[in-house]
């Protein structure tokens, strides 16, 4: 069912953009894009969240997804594509919960 005045096809947008969000408290700090931040991945489900434990990174973009859920993506610093991160390009941006990152201050 849709709400009134809309149409069932302007409800969902399968290939849109994620909303953008300009901030996340993470910590008791706000992070924003170009804000650095350490990785802390609690996951340890795969060779990324062991490989990137630990690692300093740039927060590239927080987005929240079609669940209301927010996602920060970051560039880290040592990686020498990170040029390619910032222009959104996969293998150099990697996404994480806000709760799985600890602020540099």
């Amino acid at each position: 069912m849709t709400e009134p005045g809309r149409s069932l096809d302007s409800r969902w947008d399968p290939w849109g953009q994620t909303q953008k969000v300009e901030s996340v408290e993470c910590q008791g700090v706000e992070l924003r894009v170009g804000s650095r931040v350490v990785l802390r991945p609690s996951g340890r489900a795969d060779i990324f969240d062991l490989e990137l434990a630990g690692r300093n990174a740039v927060v590239q973009a927080i987005e929240e997804d079609f669940d209301d859920q927010l996602h920060v993506a970051v560039v880290l610093d040592d990686d020498p594509g990170r040029d390619l991160g910032h222009l959104r390009q996969p293998g150099h941006r990697f996404f994480f919960k806000p709760a799985e990152l600890e602020p540099i201050q």
